[in-house]
């Protein structure tokens, strides 16, 4: 019996070199968690903003399904660009100190070769989504970007997820999911936003915790 034991603790400890050895596996689930809260209150000053102030113009162009916005409020549009960028800087934060927390107590370097790998892979679809992104915007068609930002994040997290946890991979195909949705139903993309980065960042994120963080 002590035997079997001892085998099955060795097989675990196997296990875990190799993890360490081919994945970046400090991503920590409580950064999921709170940057998951950081979105929901992002989303909710946007809309109690775009409640008070909404876009100004619209024409009649619905090939989209929606109108095509050509004036646009500045202070809304400031507003929600720097309600964006308070929440992306909060949600990097937030990570980069779990992250460091939990790299330290595995023993993984926090910039090592595949924590630059998935980076790597993490940034490319987020900056074409993000380029593509403005272009919409510079066309007036804002309807478009909250699924868009889905759908080039969930690829982002797949093509990350290959040098991390699973997990990512699955919130990943979710999103993408979520961001398809979203194109069926424009003009609720403050919601499904809300839900992608939001919700699902929440439960993959306790998911995460209750897996790999205790």
């Amino acid at each position: 019996m002590n035997q079997s034991n001892e085998s099955l603790d060795a097989l675990k400890d196997i296990k875990s070199l190799m993890e360490r050895s081919s994945r970046f596996i400090s991503l920590s689930g409580l950064a999921g968690v709170f940057s998951g809260v950081f979105a929901l209150i992002g989303a909710a000053a946007a809309y109690w903003r775009v409640n008070l102030a909404p876009w100004a113009v619209r024409d009649t162009d619905t090939r989209f399904g929606t109108g095509r916005i050509v004036d646009i409020d500045i202070d809304v549009a400031t507003f929600l660009g720097i309600d964006a960028l308070l929440v992306l800087l909060a949600s990097i934060l937030v990570s980069y100190y779990f992250t460091k927390r939990k790299a330290s107590r595995k023993q993984q370097p926090l910039w090592g070769t595949y924590s630059k790998r998935m980076l790597l892979n993490l940034s490319i679809p987020l900056v074409t989504g993000g380029l593509f992104c403005v272009l919409l915007f510079s066309h007036g068609l804002i309807g478009l970007i909250a699924p868009t930002t889905l759908i080039f994040y969930g690829l982002a997290l797949i093509n990350a997820g290959r040098f991390s946890l699973e997990e990512i991979s699955y919130l990943g195909l979710s999103e993408i999911i979520l961001g398809l949705m979203s194109f069926m139903m424009l003009g609720f993309g403050l919601i499904f936003w809300a839900v992608g980065f939001g919700l699902l960042h929440i439960v993959y994120g306790i998911l995460m915790y209750y897996r790999h963080d205790r």
